[in-house]
């Protein structure tokens, strides 16, 4: 399996926190680059974090100090903890990284909406 799955989205309070989870299978997190973007309705999608095999992170502006990624390499898992959610967070937050061939691998995404 190549596919990552992501999971964790949901409807939750301006100010709330939220973790998402992307998960696989077979080891395919071992050793690659893993990002998380988001798409909100009618924008374009956007980089949100990324990190590195050795733990390296760069976050976009909009969410640094707020977002933290992670990985759990023995459990094939990446997290994207996010605290201080604000409206503009709302979208399908989605986890790709980068496999054989300089392909980037994609999940399905999971909606993630803030709202009062």
């Amino acid at each position: 399996q190549v596919q990552p799955v992501e999971s964790g989205g949901d409807l939750v309070q301006p100010g709330g926190s939220l973790r998402l989870s992307c998960a696989a299978s077979g080891s395919i997190f071992s050793n690659k680059i893993i990002r998380w973007y988001r798409q909100a309705p009618g924008k374009e999608r956007e980089f949100v974090a990324i990190i590195t095999n050795s733990g390296s992170t760069n976050y976009a502006d909009s969410v640094k100090g707020r977002f933290t990624i992670s990985r759990d390499n023995a459990k094939n898992m990446v997290y994207l903890q996010m605290n201080s959610l604000k409206p503009e967070d709302t979208a399908v937050y989605y986890c790709n990284y980068l496999g054989p061939r300089d392909i980037w691998y994609w999940g399905k995404g999971t909606p993630v909406t803030v709202s009062s």
